[in-house]
């Protein structure tokens, strides 16, 4: 459909979690994909739970993902007052009705039920209660809720994921859409929030399934035009349960702090429950754009691995642009390179680029090339360098100190007569040099390495590290 007006509708009772993260993403992508419009609706109705705070924090992890509202934030507390005008109209022509039975009623009849093991159903007892009867009850001083009045047939509709699905309307109880104190429930409030908002595509979670029949029939009710589903695959951890902070970080905000960029989340999430039905699997923001269709969107759950989010995001790294990187490690960290030379960071973020998965890693890596001296952890030291590493270290020293040729080919013949010498193969040669210069056990190649570090330093790093 072109120019779709869609929503992401968070509730700001914590951060935004990856989960919402991804819903986010697919109705952002559907948007762009087809000129339409993405907009940010606040359900902040429920005032225990809702925080100022986490409203903020959920724009602005939404803003670091890059995507960009159109109009003003909608908050739905804003819209009480609205809310309330229709359920007052719907039991002024009939299509919902005050109940007056009380809690402790109906907990009494749901135990009857239990006991007989029979299905529950709340019965109907005022809902052909006239005006003038439900009036008379209200100056009685009777309680009530207002129920919405389930007309007889089937409720159906086609999900752009699911394909048709259809519920017997006899298997629902006149449901609750304004509780005892005047406030309206979910279901009610969301279907006149997306009416009011034009939304023509709802998506979202597939643990909304069960709700959707109900708010068509609120649609239905009010005889308002009914919007496209979609509902979108869950996400779960390795144990095939709901993904919680016992699989791995679940808001947006942690990965932020991992060092994570906003391409590599989008990148991941969205191959959480879409297929583009080829090999690929790394994109950026453009291609996912192009190559999003709800005909590839999966039913079956996605299951979020760390794993593979790392390998995503290495990948990522290896094709940002040298600049654009640094910018981001300037960003995530502000005394990053401090003081160094701007030629002098982009050769180093050059350098260990490929060889990191987050912007962590790059600050890690390339940390040491902004260090006179370095510090070696006690526990690794005593792993790495025993007496016959010590020793590569110290005739290392020796050779680079009389060697004044630093280019790689020399380095690389200093390095095959080490080898011949300790009969060693590189890579066992390499692992103490490499710690004795950067204090880890990863990084990038070797000469490369040292050759941006210089001579000097190297010097002065085999030198403590011989001591240790």
């Amino acid at each position: 459909m072109n120019k779709p007006v869609v929503r992401f509708a968070p509730s700001p009772t914590g951060y935004l979690h990856i989960g919402g993260a991804r819903t986010a993403l697919f109705n952002w992508l559907y948007a762009k994909k087809n000129g339409g419009t993405f907009l940010l609706r606040i359900e902040d109705t429920d005032v225990e739970r809702s925080k100022a705070e986490y409203i903020d924090q959920i724009t602005d992890a939404l803003s670091w993902l890059g995507f960009d509202w159109d109009n003003n934030v909608v908050l739905q507390s804003k819209n009480k007052s609205r809310h309330k005008e229709v359920v007052n109209q719907m039991i002024e022509s009939g299509t919902a009705y005050r109940c007056f039975l009380s809690k402790e009623e109906l907990d009494t009849l749901r135990q009857e039920s239990e006991k007989k093991k029979e299905l529950f159903r709340v019965p109907k007892t005022y809902r052909d209660y006239s005006l003038d009867q439900q009036q008379t009850l209200i100056d009685e001083g009777k309680a009530f809720t207002v129920r919405l009045k389930i007309p007889g047939g089937i409720t159906e509709f086609s999900d752009l994921v699911y394909g048709t699905i259809k519920v017997d309307n006899k298997e629902l109880d006149d449901f609750i859409i304004a509780r005892s104190d005047g406030s309206p429930t979910y279901n009610f409030v969301v279907a006149i929030d997306d009416s009011d908002m034009n939304i023509s595509h709802i998506i979202r979670g597939d643990d909304h399934l069960a709700n959707t029949p109900k708010q068509i029939l609120v649609y239905k009710a009010l005889g308002l035009a009914i919007p496209i589903f979609a509902h979108l695959p869950m996400i779960l951890g390795a144990d095939k349960k709901r993904l919680s902070k016992r699989h791995a970080a679940t808001n947006v905000q942690e990965y932020k702090e991992k060092g994570f960029t906003p391409t590599a989340i989008i990148n991941y999430l969205s191959l959480l429950g879409w297929n583009p039905d080829s090999d690929q699997e790394i994109f950026n923001i453009n291609e996912l754009i192009s190559a999003f269709n709800f005909n590839q969107v999966q039913k079956k759950p996605a299951t979020f691995d760390e794993k593979k989010l790392l390998w995503v995001s290495g990948q990522q790294m290896a094709r940002m642009e040298t600049s654009a990187a640094v910018k981001e490690v300037e960003s995530l960290d502000s005394n990053w390179g401090m003081n160094q030379d701007s030629k002098y960071k982009n050769d180093v973020i050059a350098l260990v680029k490929d060889r990191s998965k987050t912007l962590n890693d790059l600050i890690e890596i390339s940390d040491v090339f902004f260090k006179e001296s370095i510090s070696y952890d006690e526990e690794m030291s005593k792993k790495i360098l025993d007496d016959s590493s010590i020793q590569i270290v110290a005739d290392l020293h020796e050779a680079l100190n009389i060697e004044e040729n630093w280019r790689k080919d020399a380095l690389e013949s200093i390095f095959d007569n080490l080898m011949t010498q300790h009969e060693l193969g590189l890579g066992k040669l390499i692992k103490p040099v490499r710690f004795a210069l950067t204090g880890l056990s990863y990084g990038p190649g070797i000469f490369d390495m040292m050759i941006l570090l210089g001579k000097d330093r190297c010097l002065n790093r085999l030198s403590d590290a011989a001591k240790l």
